[in-house]
């Protein structure tokens, strides 16, 4: 079947190690079903796993792609949850969780093999290109704000760095969920989209904020962490799942931390009840994943080198045969 794979590691020059071609077709195992791919969509940890980062060398080739929605062998629309043995279902009692492409072959492909229990039916009001787009980005953008930022209709977040799949997917759940969402991004034109997702003001990374707000959707790392901390009230949260600038800030801000009471939460993915959340809340309220660019999947290398130079705005997209 046709594939977009990891064949090689390159932490520099990451592309160098992406090839599309044939690759052997999913094996049938216990507790496992085959999904015909429809759309996948692309995320930056396609571009870390060729840089190696949660994909050992041993592991190649590695066909790509966490997220994925198309039709199971009895024709049903459905959409994938992408962590794989956190429930322990199609795996073995003592195997560590793992987001799929760190030990199991992803969803850029015809086919991809998942356990039973990680696929959900898509919901008819959304298409399969819009479905792709929620198992990871999105899903991290509604654990970070609903979950672990605990924020309620009416508080204020900031969310760093517009124009990210999680980021965008912040702002959009943000405004439909009745917060009040300030962005960041360096670009004018990120930001002016920002503002038509319903951000209430878009500024350049560290400028001064007209409040401070209660929590912070993190995922840029270093280069906005000091703005981050300093952009808080008394007792609000910071909630990281990314760092794409680094994860060594020059400035910690320890005394803010501790002095005004502030958290720093840890965030990956999501659960399985929190896909179906999320997915019932999109059919429900009309909210829809901004989507970039849609590309064939023998285009894939487009839709990479356009996600490696940052000049997207939400999720690229892949569609299958």
């Amino acid at each position: 079947m046709f594939a977009v794979y990891a064949a090689r590691i390159d932490r520099d020059q990451p592309l160098n190690g992406l090839e599309l071609g044939e690759r052997p077709a999913p094996e049938t195992r216990p507790g496992w079903s085959t999904v015909t791919v429809k759309a996948a969509s692309l995320n930056h940890h396609d571009l870390w796993s060729l840089r190696g980062v949660g994909l050992a060398e041993d592991k190649l080739p590695m066909i790509l792609g966490c997220d994925a929605a198309g039709v199971d062998a009895d024709g049903n629309e459905v959409v994938l949850h992408s962590v794989i043995g956190q429930s322990g279902h199609g795996v073995g009692p003592g195997e560590p969780r793992s987001i799929l492409t760190e030990r199991y072959q992803g969803t850029f492909a015809e086919q991809v093999s998942v356990p039973t229990w990680n696929i959900l039916p898509k919901p008819k009001e959304l298409s399969f290109e819009e479905a792709a787009c929620l198992p990871t980005a999105w899903l991290t953008a509604y654990r970070m704000l609903f979950t672990n930022a605990g924020v309620r209709p009416g508080d204020s977040v900031l969310v760093q760095g517009a124009g990210g799949g999680v980021a965008t997917a912040a702002i959009v759940l943000g405004r439909a969920a009745g917060l009040r969402v300030f962005a960041t991004s360096r670009d004018e034109a990120k930001r002016k989209r920002a503002l038509e997702l319903g951000a209430v003001e878009a500024v350049e990374p560290g400028a001064r904020l007209p409040q401070r707000v209660d929590a912070v959707i993190e995922t840029v790392g270093a280069a906005t962490w000091s703005h981050s901390v300093k952009s808080l009230r008394p007792g609000g949260t910071v909630v990281i799942s990314g760092a794409t600038s680094g994860d060594r800030p020059s400035h910690a801000e320890l005394t803010r931390v501790f002095f005004l009471e502030l958290k720093i939460v840890g965030s990956t993915m999501g659960t399985k009840d929190e896909l179906e959340d999320l997915l019932s809340f999109c059919a429900a309220t009309g909210v829809r994943p901004v989507i970039d660019e849609v590309l064939p999947m023998d285009r894939a290398r487009e839709g990479f080198e356009r996600m490696e130079s940052g000049g997207q705005f939400g999720k690229i997209v892949l569609t299958g045969p």
